[in-house]
């Protein structure tokens, strides 16, 4: 049975609002303050609540406040009651999470329309994020096998040759078994990794709440020098310095340093692994109109349309869209940390001329 939380201090509204809802079919639990009704629903778990928000020892808009620090109750939808709403009222509450506005007095239809609202849209949003969650899994059901399964392979052939042969491999042979041995292993971590990153961002954005959180609370980071760092070590680690072309202005976003350092190793790990030596690989980054646009171009083997249009669906990063594996989910995972920032994301390719990705983030405030 649905339960609804009716949160009033005034016991008349409280017990004509409780009665109504239960002659519905709704199970319906009462609290006389918002201090009573947090605890309340922490601990019933309502499907809605309806709350004033003129009340003492916690009024409703402190209520709604707690209710979305914590975790568990943060995607509980909130209807306020009030006897008078301003535009700042309307403005106040939005912010901090409410679904909707009752003005008192509210006739019966009015209550009966607001509650039966928000709960169909509470179905909806449960129902796309299980699809979401179901695509996920059936995602990782398919992929992430046949990914750990090349470096796994890789590992599991040298340690038995290692053991079969123990005793007779020289010691260059042994250092260079021992080191495709690492190669496959880190291989692995960095699949692993990203797996695992990827299923956490799908999942914080089908979290309205979390979402929220983390573009208002968001760390900075320095450009050029994060982005400078990481370019130099991948040039080198494809022994293509010299391809390798900067031009970056200095500025102060607004993006925490492991996120940018993340992006930037995904996409100029693919501009050098998919494009040959001898051509360049070129980073340029800009303010302009109130924003940072970093560009990592190459001259490799490109993208078509369909490949660029797919970029973020999960499912589509398999094997058989590149010859080398990786390119499809570093992608993807850029596109989504920046979606989660708010930040923007473009690819132009063409296939057998170059990739040029283009990423805009928001300037810290100076």
């Amino acid at each position: 049975m649905t339960k609804i939380l009716v949160i009033e201090d005034e016991p008349i509204i409280r017990e004509s609002i409780v009665e109504i809802l239960e002659l519905d079919g709704y199970d319906v639990i009462a609290a006389e303050n918002g201090r009573v009704g947090l605890q309340v629903a922490k601990t019933q778990m309502p499907d809605l609540v309806l709350c004033d928000i003129e009340m003492p020892e916690l009024n409703g808009y402190q209520f709604l406040s707690t209710l979305r620090q914590d975790w568990d109750t943060a995607t509980i939808p909130v209807i306020f009651l009030t006897a008078k709403v301003s535009r700042s009222d309307i403005r106040q509450g939005m912010t901090l999470g409410a679904e909707d506005y009752l003005t008192k007095p509210f006739t019966v239809d009015e209550l009966r329309q607001a509650v039966t609202s928000q709960l169909q849209k509470k179905t909806i949003r449960q129902k796309e994020t299980q699809t979401k969650l179901d695509e996920l899994r059936g995602s990782i059901a398919r992929s992430l096998p046949h990914e750990l399964n090349t470096p796994l392979n890789g590992i599991i052939g040298i340690t038995e040759l290692l053991i079969s042969q123990h005793g007779s491999i020289n010691e260059g042979e042994g250092l260079e078994l021992l080191q495709i041995l690492h190669t496959s292993a880190a291989r692995l971590l960095r699949l692993t990794k990203n797996f695992l990153l990827f299923a956490q961002l799908e999942l914080i954005m089908t979290d309205r709440q979390r979402l929220a959180e983390l573009r208002t609370n968001r760390a900075e980071s320095y450009i050029p020098s994060i982005v400078e760092e990481v370019a130099r070590s991948k040039a080198a680690h494809y022994h293509r310095e010299a391809d390798l072309e900067l031009d970056l202005e200095r500025a102060t976003v607004l993006l925490a340093g492991k996120d940018l350092q993340k992006i930037a190793e995904e996409l100029i790990d693919n501009a050098f692994k998919f494009s040959t030596a001898g051509t360049p690989v070129q980073l340029t980054g800009k303010q302009l109109d109130g924003a940072y646009h970093l560009v990592v171009s190459d001259q490799g083997q490109g993208m078509t349309t369909e490949q660029i249009d797919n970029i973020g669906a999960y499912m589509q990063f398999e094997r058989r869209l590149y010859e080398q594996q990786g390119c499809g989910l570093g992608l993807a995972i850029v596109k989504r940390m920046l979606e989660v920032q708010d930040g923007g994301f473009t690819v132009d390719s063409l296939p057998g001329k170059g990739t040029s990705v283009q990423i805009i983030l928001k300037l810290a405030l100076t």
